[in-house]
């Protein structure tokens, strides 16, 4: 007589993952009332980290490499030169924030940007412009995720930006972006061309990555 054993049942299923979170900034918690264009500049002048709010989310970003620095000297010294014979607008460095969206509230701040002077408020003007850059460069850094990038592309196109440049250094190439208009890649051996929003304004990918 034999014994009869009971079939062995599979394991169940494991529970789907929790997405981990991006690892390329870091979310602050929110205190009792949501942040403020005033908390963003506090924080901007009080400590070396960068600090953009996103749909209400506050995100603390690590100092720039040295690479990313040449980079956008680099650019900031072409785009002010190229203001110094056409005076279109203002040249606007790192660490400027502008208001995307008030609510919920989206201050971005991008690596470089330029505003057109007829765009830029008189005088006094608030601390953070209330619209989006004309001409937006954010440069990539090793950490960034590519949702994150997406992210910030969809943010500034929505919002008005008109010509987008994200710069990857790792991979010597320049991806442009144009409100309702073609995507681009240059590579090394390419120019950038400002288009309409920076007419005749011309960059070569080898003097950026060189």
């Amino acid at each position: 007589m034999s014994l009869l054993t009971a079939p062995t049942l599979p394991d169940p299923p494991a529970p789907p993952a929790t997405p981990a979170p991006p690892n390329d900034y870091t979310v602050l918690a929110a205190p009792a009332q949501a942040w403020t264009e005033a908390d963003l500049l506090h924080l901007g002048h009080a400590d070396h980290y960068q600090y953009e709010l996103v749909r209400g989310e506050l995100r603390q970003m690590s100092p720039a490499s040295f690479d990313h620095g040449s980079i956008e000297a680099l650019l900031v010294h072409a785009l002010i030169d190229y203001t110094l014979h056409h005076p279109l607008g203002k040249v606007v460095t790192g660490d400027t924030g502008y208001v995307l969206q008030s609510e919920p509230l989206t201050i971005r701040v991008p690596d470089v940007s330029f505003v057109a002077k007829q765009r830029i408020p008189d005088s006094p003007r608030p601390a953070f412009l209330p619209l989006a850059p004309d001409l937006v460069i954010e440069i990539v850094s090793p950490s960034e995720q590519a949702r994150t990038i997406a992210e910030e592309v969809s943010d500034y196109l929505t919002a008005g930006t008109r010509l987008l440049w994200v710069v990857y250094p790792e991979q010597q190439q320049v991806h442009e972006y144009r409100a309702a208009q073609a995507f681009r890649i240059y590579t090394i051996g390419d120019t950038l061309d400002g288009h309409e929003v920076l007419p005749g304004f011309r960059f070569a990918l080898a003097a950026l990555f060189g």
